[in-house]
Order: C-alpha cells, then structure tokens, then sequence
C-alpha cells in the first residue's frame, strides 16, 4: 500500500485490501463500495512483477463489465500500464461459450471478469474472486472448482450479502463463528453501522454533491447528525425488517416460516427474462397474463409471461398505484389484443370484479376472472412455489417482487384450514398473486380453481 491509497478508501476497504489471506471472505452490506476496492486488489495482485491471472467470477455480464470498469480506473488512477482487451469469448472444457472481459498488464497477468459460470475456471491457475456468491445458483460447485485454481500459489476471496440462511456462503460464516473456523477463513464483516461509522456517508454526500446541496440551502449539521439521518432513511426506505437486516445489517433472513425461500427465488432469477412491449409484438410463443387488482393503497399488477417449452418467462410486469379504472384498463386491454395472448386471470374480487366483467364482455374466452377466497388463495399459491421448486420459472432479480414473494405466510387456522398472510410496506404481496394468477392462466386446460371463477 502507498499512502496515496488512504485517500480513496475507507478503513473497512484498506483492511480488505491489506489482508493477505490465502482464504478470505466477506459479510457485507450492499452498496458500500466493496466491490469498487476489490476491483484494486485484484489490480495490485496482476500489476505485480510476480502477478497471477485473477479469475473474477461476477453474479452476470453487466457486473462483470463494471468490475473491469473499476480495474481500467485504477489503473489510470495509479499510472500502471495496462491494456485493455475488450470482451472476448472463452470456450469452457465442455464445450459452452462464456464472454468474458479482460485487462492484461506489463507482468503479462491479465484480469478475466466474468458471470458465474465454473466450468469457465477448471483447469486455470490464480486468484480466484467470488462476487456476490450467494446469489449464485450453484455455489457448491463453484467453490468446488474455484479451489483447486489457487493450489500453486493464488488467493480465493468471496465477497457476499446473505441470501437466506440455507446457502453455502451462511454455511462458511457459520463454520467460522460457530465451529471454530476449520477451513482457516480471514472473516470480514461490515454491516451498513461500521461502514457509515468509518466515513461513508460522508463518500457518498462528497461524490452525490450532497454537501454543496447542503450548503446551499445554508443547512448546517454534525457529521454525527447526517450520519444518522442517511442510515434512518435507508431503513425506511426498506419494504420490511427482513430486507434491513438481510441486504444492510448481515443478519441472514429465516426460512423457516417462508412460503418461497431465497434458495427458490435465486434460483429463477434470469437478468435476461425482461423485454418490453415491442418484443411482445413480434414475439411467436403464447402469453399469459395475471392481473391483481388495486386502487388506492394497494396496487394492481399486470404480470406478463412468455410459455416456452415448459418455463414461464417473465417480459413484462405492469404496476400502478391510484390509476383511475380507465387508465388500468388501457393498460390491460392494449395486452389483451395482442393474439399471442392465450389467457388472462384476473383477480376479480372487489374493486376488480368491474375490471374482470369488462374485460370478459370485450374479450370472451380469453378471460378468467377469479375470486379470491381462502380455498381458491391456496390452490393458486402452491403451483407458485412448486413452479419455484421446479425452476419452471423465470424473472429479473427485483428487490420489490422478491419481497413480495418472501412476504406470503401460510398458517394453519384452528379449525384446520390453511391461509395466507403477510405484505410489504407498499403492497399487499400483489405481485405474488399476478405472479400466481399468471401462472394458472398459462396452466394446461381442464385444470381449474374451485368454483370461485367468473
């Protein structure tokens, strides 16, 4: 480290950068720059006389390019020679094409970012980074595969928020606080506290332009006060507890009272499942839709799916809070139209049985309403969970729908009926019942819901 390095990062990065840990791993909040100071690491470990290739395995292509991004700049910053050579296509030992970014340095070591693909890495020698390891699908092999990579002389470092408590990132930070650290980890954790107690907000306030803001409008307040004030805004702007101490405090969330875990819901997340309305126009697969119904506090949800083959894939997703009826059914109806659209269920209990009557009298056979009572809520939500369990489904990570989806509860009643409980701070989990109905408007026909359809 030179002393220059002090100016650009904050205690919590230097001592990550610092550490010289043949096996390190971090618990972290989100958004607090971790990433931006690894992407420096792994440019000190290739830059070096005696650097190493740095395998970086990113949780898609979009974070892959940023993390090179990141690289490029430092390297500017600190005036190494490096060369950047673009994107270019690695053919893993099976065959498969994975893109993958590069920046190659005067050692002759390069940076390879890439999505998480493990076969990409079998066979190659290095450092080895693991970003956001617990939203990976398969975090068991590829760790399995990343390890050996640093067999003769490398460093594997994971760098994760928790995703549950049933993933193997929890299992590793558990083995090490719990088990007395077999496998040798060098554990970091910063939650959102340490991370605004040692100077980002003050960052953030210096790169945002906050403080010129400030002092424009003659606002005067302690360091202390404005610390305070961001990290009571972060918490309010979460959905609920569970994403507060998840994504910001390292607390992993419970599964053990969810309908859906973060297991499921990782599993079907795909960044390149939304399109928009364009793509539906030319697109030659059947659609179906899902409509929950809201008005004032609630909101009405249009989930649109694409069927192909036996996965439903998520293109659109329409939400609107305090519309009038006219403007929810322009909505609707300018999907409805479209011929590749085969069945649309729509939620048509209270404010939505007009909405349901009057797209039924326009579009016929194309339209199901349906009732929302306890049976009909159950025999919705479970072909939800297990088109999760099947992987049958496919969606961008969304923080809102993933909230949604933890957000549904089933009890048992004393009387021994089953319901369904639970909400985010902005809806009432709509997006998991458009979601549901979506999914039974694209169910095979004859299967129906119990007597509550219109």
């Amino acid at each position: 480290m030179t002393p220059r390095t002090d100016t650009y990062f904050l205690p919590y990065q230097i001592a990550w950068i610092r550490d010289p840990a043949r096996l390190k791993i971090v618990e972290k909040s989100r958004q607090i720059g971790f990433s931006y100071a690894d992407s420096y690491d792994s440019v000190r470990k290739a830059a070096a006389r005696d650097g190493r290739n740095v395998w970086v395995m990113s949780k898609d292509e979009v974070q892959a390019k940023e993390y090179i991004l990141y690289a490029k700049r430092w390297a500017r910053i600190f005036e190494i020679a490096a060369k950047d050579l673009g994107e270019q296509t690695l053919t893993t030992e099976s065959g498969n094409a994975v893109k993958v970014q590069i920046i190659e340095f005067a050692s002759g070591a390069r940076i390879y970012a890439l999505s998480s693909n493990p076969d990409a890495i079998v066979g190659k020698t290095g450092h080895v980074k693991l970003d956001e390891f617990a939203i990976h699908k398969d975090q068991r092999t590829l760790y399995r595969v990343a390890k050996p990579v640093i067999q003769w002389g490398g460093t594997l470092s994971i760098i994760s928020t928790h995703r549950g408590r049933a993933t193997v990132f929890n299992e590793f930070i558990r083995g090490i606080k719990e088990d007395g650290n077999p496998m040798g980890w060098s554990l970091h954790t910063v939650p959102v506290q340490k991370a605004v107690e040692q100077g980002l907000v003050e960052k953030i306030d210096a790169a945002t332009g906050f403080n010129v803001e400030r002092s424009t409008l003659n606002v005067q307040r302690s360091i202390e006060e404005r610390r305070a004030e961001w990290l009571s805004q972060q918490r309010a702007e979460c959905m609920d507890e569970e994403q507060w101490l998840q994504e910001y405090c390292c607390v992993p969330a419970d599964d053990g009272t969810a309908f859906i875990t973060w297991e499921m819901i990782t599993a079907c997340e795909d960044a390149g499942a939304r399109k928009d309305f364009d793509y539906l126009l030319d697109c030659k697969n059947p659609i179906y839709i899902g409509v929950d119904v809201g008005r004032k506090k609630d909101l009405t949800v249009i989930d649109v799916e694409e069927k192909i083959g036996d996965v439903l894939w998520e293109r659109m997703r329409i939400e609107m809070q305090a519309k009038t009826f006219a403007e929810q059914e322009h909505e609707l109806y300018r999907l409805l139209q479209l011929p590749q659209v085969k069945r649309a269920c729509i939620d048509s209990t209270g404010l939505g049985m007009q909405l349901a009557e009057r797209a039924k009298e326009r579009f016929g056979w194309k339209v199901e309403g349906v009732s929302f009572t306890g049976p009909v809520k159950e025999e919705l939500a479970f072909p939800l969970r297990a088109a999760h369990e099947d992987r049958t489904l496919r969606y961008n990570a969304d923080a809102k729908l993933r909230a949604d989806l933890r957000g549904i509860k089933k009890e048992t009643t004393a009387s021994g009926n089953i319901r369904f409980v639970g909400e985010a701070a902005d809806s009432h989990c709509d997006r998991f019942w458009s979601k549901a109905l979506a999914l039974h408007a694209g169910a095979q026909k004859g299967v129906g819901l119990t007597a509550e359809v219109i």
